[in-house]
């Protein structure tokens, strides 16, 4: 066992790791739970952020809860999930969704509150009914903070997801993290590790940046007055 491996170890381990199965396996588990953490986080948080953003009598109520909660998203709800839910793939979806709910109903909330004043008379004094309002006025507009939201939370996500997999399951980047440990495989932790990083910076500057920028460009507003 060495403390600190060499780079040829390490190179080794994410042979061994490819050759095995093992690689796809865990990756494929760990992606498959972040994927349905966002979708969840996506459905339950951009509706209420917006519905936050459009009432000051709502955030006046919520906004204290949610600013509260963010101190305690993602890896402290770890022991309760495991209670709720069991250990799984349940415990670990929970932990992503509440990582990123959320970084996204803040942003979805901040979104909504840039809006031009001048937007939402107009759209307001042509009868735009609540289901338009919606759909063409308030998401587009937060769009660019949605998307900025996204960004932030699926990073807490991604370190959520990590922990929990550590403690909750039997497959993903995390439990391979956690056997290595246990078997004394520094050569594995570190591959382990890598295989993280990179995954998330692929994630971060392939996808998730670009889309951050195109959403500005194409729909970013300034200029937002008070309402």
């Amino acid at each position: 066992m060495r403390v600190f491996p060499q780079v040829t170890d390490v190179l080794g381990a994410l042979g061994d790791l490819w050759s095995s199965g093992d690689l796809f396996r865990h990756l494929g588990a760990s992606l498959r739970r972040a994927g349905l953490g966002m979708a969840l986080a996506l459905v339950t948080g951009l509706p209420f952020g917006v519905a936050l953003g459009a009432s000051r009598v709502l955030s006046a109520f919520f906004l204290p809860l949610l600013r509260f909660s963010v101190a305690l998203a993602g890896i402290a709800w770890i022991p309760i999930a495991t209670l709720w839910f069991g250990y799984g793939d349940r415990a670990v979806i929970f932990i992503v969704w509440n990582a990123m709910f959320f970084a996204l109903t803040y942003n979805a909330m901040l979104g909504v509150r840039q809006i031009p004043v001048e937007v939402l008379r107009a759209a307001r004094s042509m009868g735009t009914g609540r289901l338009r309002m919606f759909w063409e006025v308030l998401l587009p507009g937060a769009l660019p903070s949605i998307v900025t939201g996204l960004r932030v939370g699926l990073g807490y996500g991604w370190r959520g997801l990590v922990a929990a997999e550590i403690i909750a399951t039997n497959a993903g980047l995390g439990y391979a993290l956690f056997q290595a440990q246990k078997y004394f495989q520094t050569d594995v932790i570190i591959a382990s590790m890598v295989i993280i990083g990179v995954l998330w910076l692929l994630m971060d500057r392939l996808l998730l940046a670009p889309l951050e920028r195109r959403t500005v460009e194409r729909w970013g507003m300034t200029g937002a007055g008070d309402r």
